[in-house]
């Protein structure tokens, strides 16, 4: 009778791991292909909502930045194009050293592009820019501010894929879909007109 029962246990321990989906990962965590993740989620966000100041004084001092634009608002991810997001993740997360600025002038926080040291939105802004510049559409780069596991503000860059939205976060050089990270969500930025938030 035990041997009946045991030999029960192990099939139902083997079926139920062949039933589970597996996931191989690369260097750094990285989903060998992200292409491959069988649950595709997009965030829905809600009512427009304030934008960050700091991100109203950012686009004050760089308005090219802050333009509407044409182009397509989802990303066909590509093998070409997720390399391309792969690598300009990990190397603007080594470029950039970082440094918490709250608190640098009266208004605290500064939000900053192309640079040698910054916090959390400055890797954001840097790989927004790159990824413009590599020929991918804006309105698909989306700026989205979240708090941490622990409770401290963040600032991501959120890429909407035909994959789903995905994360580039300078904590990690893992690309994550957005539901599977650690984050709070606060709100986002219209992938129509930058200046523009959305609450999450």
């Amino acid at each position: 009778m035990l041997k009946k029962l045991l030999a029960t246990a192990v099939v139902a321990a083997t079926a139920f791991v062949l039933s589970e989906p597996v996931q191989a990962a690369g260097p750094g965590g990285l989903a060998r292909n992200l292409r491959n993740n069988p649950t595709v989620s997009f965030i829905v966000a809600g009512r427009p909502t304030l934008a960050p100041f700091a991100h109203v004084k950012f686009c004050m001092e760089n308005p090219g930045e802050c333009r509407a634009s044409a182009g397509v608002s989802t990303i066909a991810l590509t093998d070409h194009r997720e390399k391309q997001l792969r690598r300009v993740n990990a190397s603007i997360n080594a470029s950039i050293r970082p440094v918490n600025d709250n608190g640098f002038d009266e208004f605290g926080d500064v939000w900053k592009i192309a640079v040698n040291s910054g916090d959390c939105e400055d890797f954001a802004l840097t790989k927004r820019k790159r990824l413009i510049a590599m020929g991918w559409s804006p309105r698909a780069l989306r700026i989205a501010v979240a708090r941490t596991g622990s409770g401290e503000g963040h600032a991501v860059l959120v890429v909407k894929t035909s994959e789903g939205d995905l994360v580039l976060d300078n904590r990690t050089n893992a690309i994550k879909p957005w539901k599977k990270t650690d984050l709070r969500w606060i709100k986002i930025q219209s992938g129509d007109n930058p200046r523009l938030w959305m609450a999450m």
